[in-house]
C-alpha cells in the first residue's frame, strides 16, 4: 500500500481544495499519472502518483480542504485490482447460511394506534437506558440521536452534551453535501426568485486580497489620456513584417509595456515594495499582464521586460494568457511580478480606477480607444483615436508628482513611440 499526499506547492501556499476527482476507487494509475485536481489560490495543480497500482480508497471528497503533506488516496501496488484469495472464496462457499431471523409479529395496517403500542413496548427497557444529562437529552432530541449509540467519554458512563456534539457534525456533513449538489436557493426570504452560487477558492482569495489592500495601502489614482495616432500607423505599417518573421501578431500591449519599463527607470519608487520600515527598489522589470478568465483574474509575469524587443513581449503575453485561459499556468508564472498593466479597453471600459496587486506599489490600467475631437492648436480641432490612462499608486512611498510625472512619461513615449528605440 502507498499514499497519495499534498506535494509541497510554493511558499506562500500551505493548502488547497480537491476541485475534481480524476480516478475513482479500483481504476488502475500509473507512476506520474494525475489523480485529482487540486485548486489552490493562484493556481489549478495536478496531484500525481508516485507508484504504479490500484486507487483504493479516496481519502477525501471534492470539495474538501486539503493540506500540504495531507495523504489524499490509498494506492495498492500492481498491476490491477487485488483479487480474493482462492480459499477465502472456497471457504465462503462451505460457511453454512446465516440463521433466519424470526420474523416480528405483523400488525394490521388498519389498526395505527396498535402498532405504535408494539414499537414503544420494544423500547430499550429503563434498567438498560443510558444516563445523560438534561442538555444532552434536549440536543439529542433536537437533532434526533439516538442515545444508546452514543460512546461517552466520562468513565461513569454519562453521555454529556460535547460527546453528541462530533455525532452531530458528522451527520451534517452529508447534508450540507447533498444541499450543495441539490443546486442553488430559487426563492429569497422575500419571496422573490434568486440563484445562490459558492464561491471558487480562488474568488475567494481574490476577494481577501483586494479589499486588504484597501486596507493596507494608500491608494490614489490618477489619470491622463493619451493619443494613440501614432501608435496605430506604426502597428499597421509593420504587424505584417513582424508576423512573418516572429510569427506573433503586433498588439498595443508591447508598446506600453515598453513605455512603462522606461518610466519606472526615470521613477523607481513605483518599482518597488515596503516590507516593514524599508522601501525595497526592485533594479529588474518583470511586468504582470491582468489576463481574465472563467476563474476570475490572473496576473501572469513577463520576466526582463526591459531586455526583449516588441515581438519577444508579444509572444511571452500571448503565451501566458494561453495558459491562463486553460488553467495551466504555473506558480512560477505568477510569482515575483513588481509591477502590473490591466487592460479594461478590451471590455469597453472607458475609464476605472485599477486596484493595486499587492505588495507593488503601481498599477496601470489602460481603456477603451475612442476617437474624440482634439484641439491641435489655437486654429485646428481634429477627431483622433484616444485613450483615457489611469496610474493606481500607493501613496505611502509614491507622491503625487512622481505618480503624475509618471504617467506623462508613459503619455509622451505612446505619443511618440520612436522614442521607445531610444529609451532602450
Amino acid at each position: 500500500m502507498a499514499e497519495i499526499k499534498v506535494p509541497p506547492l510554493a511558499e506562500s501556499i500551505t493548502e488547497g481544495t480537491i476541485s475534481k476527482w480524476l480516478k475513482k476507487p479500483g481504476d488502475f494509475v500509473q507512476k506520474g499519472e494525475a489523480v485529482a485536481e487540486l485548486e489552490t489560490d493562484k493556481v489549478n495543480v495536478d496531484l500525481i502518483s508516485e507508484e504504479t497500482g490500484v486507487i483504493r480508497e479516496l481519502l477525501f471528497r471534492e470539495g474538501d480542504t486539503v493540506k500540504v503533506g495531507d495523504p489524499i488516496a490509498v494506492v495498492a501496488e500492481g498491476s490491477g485490482a487485488p483479487a480474493e484469495p482462492a480459499e477465502k472464496a472456497a471457504e465462503a462457499e462451505k460457511a453454512p447460511a446465516p440463521a433466519k431471523e424470526p420474523e416480528k409479529a405483523q400488525v394490521p395496517a388498519a389498526e395505527p394506534e396498535k402498532a405504535l403500542a408494539v414499537e414503544k413496548k420494544e423500547e430499550v427497557p429503563p434498567a438498560q437506558r443510558p444516563i445523560a444529562t438534561p442538555a444532552a437529552r434536549k440536543l439529542a432530541r433536537e437533532k434526533g440521536i439516538d442515545l444508546t449509540q452514543i460512546a461517552p467519554a466520562d468513565p461513569l458512563g454519562r453521555v454529556r452534551k460535547h460527546d453528541l456534539l462530533d455525532v452531530s457534525a458528522r451527520q451534517e456533513a452529508p447534508r450540507e453535501k447533498a444541499a450543495e449538489s441539490a443546486g442553488p436557493a430559487q426563492i429569497s426570504p422575500q419571496g422573490k426568485p434568486v440563484e445562490i452560487m459558492k464561491m471558487s477558492r480562488r474568488r475567494q482569495t481574490i476577494a481577501k486580497r483586494l479589499v486588504e489592500v484597501q486596507h493596507t495601502a494608500a491608494m490614489l489614482t490618477t489619470f491622463n489620456e493619451v493619443d494613440m495616432s501614432r501608435v496605430i500607423e506604426i502597428r499597421k505599417r509593420r504587424k505584417e513584417k513582424i508576423y512573418e518573421e516572429y510569427e506573433v501578431r503586433l498588439g498595443f500591449m508591447s508598446f506600453f509595456t515598453k513605455a512603462v519599463v522606461a518610466a519606472l527607470k526615470k521613477y523607481p519608487l513605483l518599482n518597488a515594495e515596503i516590507v516593514g520600515d524599508e522601501i525595497i527598489v526592485k533594479k529588474f522589470y518583470d511586468i504582470g499582464i491582468a489576463v481574465s478568465t472563467d476563474q476570475g483574474l490572473v496576473v501572469p509575469v513577463v520576466r526582463d521586460a526591459d531586455k526583449k524587443n516588441f515581438a519577444e513581449i508579444e509572444r511571452d503575453i500571448a503565451h501566458l494568457a494561453a495558459k491562463a485561459r486553460e488553467n495551466k499556468l504555473s506558480l512560477e508564472d505568477l510569482q515575483g511580478g513588481t509591477f502590473t498593466i490591466t487592460n479594461g479597453g478590451v471590455f469597453g471600459s472607458l475609464m476605472s480606477t485599477p486596484i493595486l496587486n499587492g505588495p507593488q506599489v503601481g498599477i496601470l490600467g489602460m481603456h477603451k480607444i475612442q476617437k474624440r475631437p482634439v484641439a491641435i492648436d489655437d486654429e485646428r480641432i481634429e477627431i483622433r483615436p484616444m485613450m483615457y490612462i489611469a496610474l493606481s499608486y500607493d501613496h505611502r512611498i509614491v507622491d503625487g508628482k512622481e505618480a503624475v510625472g509618471f504617467l506623462v512619461k508613459v503619455k509622451e513615449l505612446i505619443e511618440d513611440p520612436e522614442q521607445l528605440l531610444l529609451e532602450g
